[in-house]
């Protein structure tokens, strides 16, 4: 039975305590931390206090699976490579074992072939400290072949990829294709839903148009071992349901 997470982007500005409280009020093993000013954590964060943190997390028996930067790691401007690293350290302080990245900006010339480059730059100089790269089905990269696409020239078991499970259905690839295509790379799954491809605003899961039923039979076919955590954009949708409501009703789905 794969162990459960959710995104702090559905407490947006909540307070270490509180996030530990709703993870254990809902059963979940993990936590996602959004690294951004005005959360728990930003890229400036001393490190002591990131170790504070990790402390926090730690006695409540609350995991930290991912630090999730917005780093777009193909984008044309400034240095990207930088700051994943940086966000590899938080990661490394906070005893997660993965920092997600983006992918690209709309319109740049050749963004697949930026971040191989890239993403193998970091590659060769991530240090031996348990913290992986995986790098999202979003943006210039939505779909699960354009990711795969991107993680096989890069070649390194140290950059695996995330499931977004919204943006490849959007895109019009199958939960099946998405599946096969990451098969080789997934290492985590953000669940969430929406009404359709041209109103993404959140839904509780299973309420919608994505399928999740569908993906989770997917995920069992290939094997996935991973946490699945629940994605609430409640951050960019402020009238979207607390989170807790969400958190019931991805338990639901999963049947737990």
């Amino acid at each position: 039975m794969n162990p459960l997470a959710f995104s702090t982007l559905g407490m947006p500005g909540a307070p270490a305590e509180e996030v530990v409280a709703t993870a254990a009020r809902y059963g979940c093993a993990a936590v996602e931390l959004r690294c951004a000013e005005g959360e728990i954590v930003a890229p400036d964060t001393p490190d002591a206090e990131l170790r504070s943190i990790a402390r926090t997390f730690a006695a409540a028996g609350i995991g930290i699976v991912a630090v999730c930067s917005y780093t777009r790691v193909a984008r044309p401007d400034g240095d990207p490579v930088a700051e994943v690293l940086r966000h590899v350290e938080i990661a490394e302080a906070l005893g997660s074992p993965y920092v997600r990245v983006f992918g690209g900006v709309e319109g740049q010339d050749d963004p697949a072939a930026a971040a191989t480059r890239r993403l193998a730059d970091v590659a060769g100089r991530l240090p031996d400290n348990g913290v992986d790269v995986l790098l999202e089905t979003h943006d210039v990269f939505l779909t699960g072949q354009a990711v795969a696409g991107v993680l096989a020239g890069v070649g390194s078991p140290r950059v695996g990829a995330l499931w977004d499970v919204v943006n490849p259905w959007r895109a019009g690839e199958s939960a099946a294709a998405t599946a096969d295509a990451l098969g080789p790379y997934l290492r985590h799954v953000q669940i969430k839903d929406a009404a359709s491809p041209a109103d993404l605003a959140p839904v509780l899961p299973g309420k919608g148009a994505v399928g999740v039923p569908g993906v989770l039979a997917e995920l069992d076919r290939i094997g996935y071992a991973g946490f699945l955590a629940l994605e609430w954009e409640r951050a960019w949708y402020p009238d979207a349901a607390p989170v807790g409501q969400a958190l019931a009703a991805f338990r639901t789905v999963l049947g737990r």
